[in-house]
């Protein structure tokens, strides 16, 4: 498919907020939409380095709400797309080692409570009955939530790339955006390394390049890129298939089943800002003790596969979502901060409806404006791993 000279909506990034977005789209009606996806393949970057946790257990009623309207998304998901997911509610099981975070959580959760999420407060002799085989030195408490668990991420990018097709919109791989064009503080289209498309309306979907993004349109967006790191081992006997996504929260590290094995990160809280994607082996190992301090029988694995990938951060951990006021017809979908592949449905959905309809309905966004940060509104998400 060639590279057409106009469109109405441009999209740069072609991970699952791209994705969902031109879904969602052309769903209420737009088709002449062009996604632009530099990579060969779609999702190839933050979505499908990702760990494919989707969780209620958030720290602000935000967040909570765009993973109310979010999973529901997901358990639709084979049924309105016809794509498996590979959908599994193993359940999140946070480990709490401090007396500040315990404290935080008990709030958290009582928020949770507040808008329906029923998660359970648990103690060490109870979390030692669930997961017998965690060393649970140091716990002093856990949370767990049964509706928490794991999606496919490359099913959910393929599902809307299927879809937003289906419905006429145009998704194109090995095309890079080098340039936004703008006119009297409006958008006007892109330059490629393939040519010029004009459009009245662009969005910034580059996950962890949506600062680049930003800057070739002359606007901030406080979006930066840090380097995560997972490891994959071989099988490993006595895994149990109910072991849940457990994370020991205090270390950001974290566990869950992949295939027969398991599949484990630790997020390097020195890591600078950069688009470093290779293994850092030093913190691989660092890492790995940790893991097999809280995890014995890791003691036991082989190394099946291991990479990196970024997270797009923002300031305060949530998403820069919706208009940007500076630039008339240019958007923004990004800054999840590590937890942003589960909220894709929603918040592609939402974005839509900002583009079309004016403003977000279906659940009130403008408390993830981008103004938040320049008017002080900061929300800071606790719950990040």
């Amino acid at each position: 498919m060639s590279l057409p000279k106009t469109a109405e909506v441009i999209i740069i990034g072609g991970g699952v907020m791209g994705v969902s977005t031109a879904y969602h789209l052309a769903l209420k009606g737009c088709r002449d939409i062009l996604l632009l996806e530099r990579e060969p393949f779609f999702g190839m970057q933050a979505t499908g380095k990702c760990a494919g946790g989707i969780r209620y257990q958030f720290g602000t009623e935000i967040n909570v709400r765009l993973s109310q309207l979010s999973l529901p998304m997901l358990d639709r998901f084979e049924e309105e797309l016809g794509q498996p997911i590979d959908l599994r509610y193993c359940g999140y099981l946070f480990l709490l080692t401090s007396a500040e975070d315990v404290a935080v959580f008990r709030e958290n959760v009582a928020m949770q409570h507040r808008l329906g999420v029923e998660t359970e407060w648990l103690t060490p002799e109870e979390i030692g009955k669930m997961v017998p085989l965690l060393n649970l030195d140091g716990v002093l408490a856990g949370t767990f939530h049964a509706g928490d668990g794991l999606a496919d991420p490359n099913g959910v990018v393929q599902g809307y790339v299927s879809g937003a097709r289906r419905l006429g919109a145009r998704l194109l791989n090995d095309v890079t955006v080098t340039d936004i064009l703008t006119e009297g503080g409006r958008v006007r289209g892109v330059v490629t390394d393939q040519g010029e498309v004009a459009a009245p309306v662009v969005v910034n979907a580059a996950g962890p390049w949506a600062g680049e993004v930003g800057r070739m349109a002359g606007v901030d967006i406080p979006i930066e890129p840090v380097r995560r790191q997972i490891v994959v081992t071989g099988p490993l006997p006595g895994i149990p298939d109910d072991f849940p996504f457990v994370i020991d929260f205090a270390r950001s590290l974290y566990f869950h089943r992949e295939g027969r094995g398991l599949l484990t990160g630790m997020s390097n809280p020195d890591e600078p800002v950069g688009f470093d994607q290779s293994v850092d082996t030093d913190w691989e190992l660092t890492h790995l003790e940790a893991a097999m301090e809280r995890l014995p029988v890791l003691e036991q694995a082989t190394l099946a596969s291991h990479w990196a990938g970024l997270y797009e951060n923002s300031p305060d951990a949530h998403p820069i979502l919706g208009r940007i006021p500076e630039l008339e017809g240019f958007y923004c979908i990004g800054g999840f901060s590590g937890h942003g592949f589960q909220h894709g449905p929603a918040c592609g959905l939402l974005l839509a409806e900002e583009i079309l309809d004016g403003q977000a309905h279906t659940l009130d966004i403008s408390p993830l404006h981008i103004d938040r940060f320049r008017e002080g509104r900061l929300l800071v998400e606790y719950n990040v791993v």
